[in-house]
């Protein structure tokens, strides 16, 4: 689906990745309906977007809560008059320990934010959808979706049902006009821990362990993704890498993966 023109939502819009859409589908023509928790960081997206920034509308909303959700479709209609895709980027990461050491408070809202939430943003919007000549929902997995990574062993699972999700729901509507993306990232320079609430210190030689790719180069991957209706778009040569190596030898690659991330993980 080409986005010239389109009304397209983006959630997680106050930063990082989501901050990075907005930017490139107004650079690109389209209207972006940008919905985050935090009010003040969606007005800082809005305020750079510059000339472009009367084509955006501010939605301040908590998509693990399903009321606030239900009610986004008729905002976001009232604010441009449609809405023709539906990118599901926000997400938060668990606090970097064993899953035996995780507090179930973690845990629960780990899942309603990453999975329930695309679960009510999809379910919301997908009516809406369905009634436009041509639309398109693209859901952000991650890396860790696919791949098990020690200390997010929770987060991952959460974004293995995004995975499952994204790719069930292509399938029930392969003979429909709404196309259907899902997204692995790999290591994004974003402030996703800040935004999860956690503290979780990372030296510099750790941090060189793990090659990033920068939003603006995610969104840009991301939106042509979605411009040419791909099945799936892995984010970063690590993504791609690690897609490999898992599939060449899932053992083999898990036990790599923890010699990477074993200096970061406490007990």
């Amino acid at each position: 689906m080409n986005v010239r023109g389109k009304v397209i939502v983006v959630t997680g819009a106050g930063s990082g990745i989501g901050r990075a859409l907005t930017h490139k589908l107004l650079e690109k023509g389209a209207q972006v309906a940008a919905v985050d928790l935090n009010e003040a960081a969606l007005r800082e997206t809005v305020e750079l977007a510059g000339r472009r920034r009367d084509r955006v509308s501010i939605h301040v909303v908590n998509v693990s809560d399903r009321d606030a959700v239900d009610a986004l479709p008729g905002a976001v209609i009232e604010a441009h008059g449609a809405v023709d895709g539906l990118i599901n980027n926000a997400g938060i990461i668990q606090p970097f320990v064993r899953l035996k050491d995780l507090p179930y408070e973690a845990i629960e809202r780990v899942v309603n934010v990453n999975l329930y939430g695309v679960v009510y943003m999809t379910k919301a919007f997908l009516p809406h959808l369905l009634e436009r000549p041509v639309a398109h929902i693209v859901n952000v997995s991650s890396m860790g979706g696919f791949f098990p990574v020690p200390g997010q062993t929770l987060y991952g699972a959460s974004k293995a049902g995004v995975k499952l999700l994204t790719e069930g729901l292509y399938a029930e509507l392969i003979d429909t006009n709404v196309r259907v993306t899902v997204v692995f990232p790999g290591a994004i320079a974003t402030n996703i821990t800040s935004n999860s609430g956690l503290a979780m210190p990372i030296g510099e030689d750790a941090a060189q362990n793990f090659p990033m790719t920068a939003p603006e180069r995610a969104a840009e991957i991301i939106i042509r993704g979605m411009e040419r209706d791909q099945f799936q778009v892995y984010v970063g040569n690590d993504a791609k890498l690690m897609n490999f190596l898992y599939r060449l030898n899932p053992r083999s690659a898990t036990r790599f993966m923890f010699n990477r991330m074993k200096a970061l993980l406490p007990g």
